[in-house]
């Protein structure tokens, strides 16, 4: 449903959904304190007045907790979608009923709305860009080069989308500063291994009603999310495998207890599989053939290339839709067939809710002080990725500790003397 008026656009599936989005966006709220001290303060100060702000981002209950903030902030915020599947229609039409924030953002929106809706969203002219994949500002560099120009600068909250943007910086082609969010201590090493690890295997369970212990559940790539997704599976009583290329994150995963093999090998043994590399084709056609009938193929990286679908149709009939998020691909000579979870695409925010709240609390503290860093040093930052400073993620962490009514020790005037100094020995 589009709707066009003198306050504001939108398109969204249903407006009359607004009530149901706004119980569960208040139920987010009450577990992330740390983004509501900061919306506190923002309203007192007001860091982004005036600030007009693009947010391409999971449309959660906790990513509306941070666009009340960023509003509260003073900014003008739109928000749009940065995954097809992972949009709350409720939460969407609560955003544009309670709060008046445009929203464009539709749950199973083709790829044709989704471009169309990146596309009005930077007609809006943005100052800042919240980024999830880099999708807006790769396309802001191909096809509004002219306003580019005048970006504060961008952030970005995916790995997938840092690489892109170092890619970007490599090519010389980034003309603003970016904050990679996710290189945050406060980001990557909850968000990422505790909110990936537990909310992929909800999304795996709920599309599937299948019980993992006992399984062979192959993790693809050992990065944060790895690591989350390969801990809770065997918390399950899985029999984890991991696939990787690094041979220090392989290492690593043989020290903490599971089982290392090569794609092809891991292949054959796998009940199920997992993606979480932020690369292309990590499980190609030559993996699709050696898997045992009946294996179960999910993401949970950002992109759903990770998966070679392609490929898998090539060699499949039609596929047929088992139950909600669940797709049956059956080999043409009627050998075996592969199931494949969500489109490929993110197994969390498809067929269940995404990181739970409390995880997420952090992870919007580093987008809503990112924000704020970039305008209160504009035009003072390279044109290049930057990290948040070190103190902003300790202050972050510290909110949550005394969130959480958490007290820890401090270092003694001693002991700061002896930190810098190089004299004392034994």
């Amino acid at each position: 449903m589009a709707q066009e008026g003198t306050v504001m656009e939108y398109d969204i599936k249903d407006i009359n959904l607004a009530e149901q989005g706004k119980k569960r966006i208040e139920w987010a709220n009450r577990e992330m304190p740390v983004l509501e001290l900061i919306r506190e303060r923002f309203k007192e100060e007001k860091p982004l007045d005036g600030v007009r702000l693009v947010a391409c981002a999971h449309i959660t209950t906790e990513t509306a907790n941070l666009a009340r903030t960023l509003k509260a902030g003073g900014a003008e915020a739109i928000l749009i979608a940065s995954n097809p599947l992972s949009t709350q229609d409720d939460v969407a039409a609560s955003l544009v009923k309670h709060w008046n924030i445009p929203v464009f953002a539709i749950k199973g929106e083709s790829t044709e709305t989704y471009n169309r809706h990146v596309r009005i969203a930077l007609d809006s002219k943005p100052d800042i860009i919240i980024d999830d994949g880099s999708d807006v500002v790769a396309t802001m560099l191909k096809e509004y080069q002219d306003h580019a120009e005048n970006i504060i600068g961008t952030t970005e909250e995916t790995t997938t989308g840092i690489v892109r943007l170092k890619a970007m910086e490599k090519a010389g082609v980034m003309k603003f500063p970016s904050m990679a969010v996710n290189d945050a201590q406060t980001k990557h090493f909850f968000d990422n291994r505790y909110g990936t690890g537990q909310s992929t295997l909800d999304g795996i369970i709920r599309a599937t009603n299948i019980l993992l212990a006992g399984k062979n559940l192959v993790v693809v790539g050992y990065g944060w999310c790895g690591k989350g997704v390969a801990m809770r599976a065997r918390g399950l009583g899985a029999n984890v495998i991991v696939t990787e290329v690094d041979p220090i994150k392989a290492v690593e995963a043989v020290m903490d207890g599971f089982r290392v093999l090569p794609m092809d090998k891991a292949a054959e043994t796998g009940d199920f599989f997992v993606t979480v590399t932020g690369n292309r084709h990590v499980i190609d056609r030559d993996h699709f053939a050696r898997m045992k009938d009946g294996a179960i193929v999910c993401n949970s990286g950002h992109f759903d290339l990770e998966l070679n679908l392609e490929a898998l149709r090539e060699m499949s009939e039609e596929p047929k839709t088992r139950r909600p998020f669940v797709e049956e691909y059956r080999f043409k000579d009627d050998s075996k067939s592969v199931i494949v979870l969500g489109e490929g695409r993110l197994i969390n925010l498809a067929a269940a809710e995404g990181h739970p709240a409390s995880v997420m609390d952090m992870s919007f503290a580093n987008q809503a002080l990112s924000t704020e860093y970039l305008v209160k040093n504009k035009g003072e930052l390279e044109h290049k990725v930057h990290v948040l400073p070190d103190e902003v993620d300790q202050e972050i962490a510290g909110l949550k500790l005394k969130s959480l009514g958490i007290e820890i020790d401090e270092l003694t005037p001693e002991m700061i003397e002896y930190l810098g100094s190089w004299e004392t020995g034994t």
